[in-house]
């Protein structure tokens, strides 16, 4: 029996329903705005629930409508949230489950990584993680026959995640995603000041000039902007908002952006 990692946050930061998951993202999805980047490689997306951060995600995933017949590998590199590690940590599941079906884990992907000496198997890492979790129901609407190779990063390196990701960049088939927030707990104002200084960061492929109090997720923001630089690879702004521009108050709000890399 293939071992199979559970939804750990559904019904929690989107509906545990198949036919309700679907049909909201396929709403937003409907919503997304008109295609900017014809072949992105890349996406950094949001993974906040999906009521504050779903309108911006889907902004990211939209960029696939014309290519998602060609993808057939996502890369999914995510900051980890609820347990303390070094490196990255891969999980030991054959298949990643959604209220939307199981999804295969690329077992040549994972043992590419295996050798590098900051991948652990670390499933207790993924247990109750959201932030892999969130992009794959998106994944699953736009895409069409994938397997993933999902890694957490804990205490790492920025070169430490440059060097799993070009273990992994492949051609056309593979695509990158990127899951991390932006600011978080500012005011309104002082979150839209801080995440256009993150964008620009992103924009530019400077990620010496990232901080944790830009991105949850600077350490893979970082890694993919390097490997960005390697590869030539141009950035862009698809959206830029926080919660108090979706869903929440304004008094203390989250920063969400979606950028794509091409």
């Amino acid at each position: 029996m293939k071992k199979v990692r559970s939804p750990a946050v559904a019904g929690l930061f989107y509906p545990a329903d198949a036919e309700q998951l679907r049909a909201e993202v396929r709403q937003y999805m409907d919503q997304a705005r008109p295609l900017r980047v014809a072949s992105p490689k890349a996406l950094i997306a949001p993974h906040a629930g999906y009521v504050y951060s779903g309108p911006v995600a889907a902004n990211a995933y939209a960029q696939l409508r014309e290519i998602a017949d060609q993808i057939n590998r996502v890369v999914l590199l995510a900051p980890a949230h609820r347990m303390a590690f070094s490196g990255l940590a891969r999980s030991g599941a054959r298949v990643f489950r959604t209220p939307l079906g199981d999804i295969e884990v690329d077992q040549a992907g994972m043992q590419s990584v295996d050798e590098l000496p900051q991948v652990h198997l670390l499933d207790a890492a993924f247990e109750q993680e959201h932030s892999i979790e969130v992009q794959l129901p998106f994944l699953q609407e736009t895409l069409h026959h994938f397997r993933i190779v999902p890694l957490l990063v804990g205490d790492a390196t920025a070169l430490e995640v440059e060097q799993v990701l070009q273990h992994l960049w492949g051609g056309k088939e593979t695509l990158v995603v990127v899951s991390s927030d932006l600011s978080h707990y500012l005011d309104y104002e002082q979150a839209r000041e801080r995440d256009q200084e993150a964008t620009r960061a992103i924009e530019d492929l400077e990620p010496e000039r990232l901080s944790y109090q830009h991105a949850c997720g600077r350490t893979p923001v970082s890694g993919l902007l390097l490997a960005a630089r390697q590869h030539h690879l141009k950035a862009t702004t698809l959206d830029l908002r926080n919660s108090g521009d979706t869903a929440g108050p304004r008094n203390q709000v989250v920063g969400y952006g979606a950028y794509a890399f091409s």
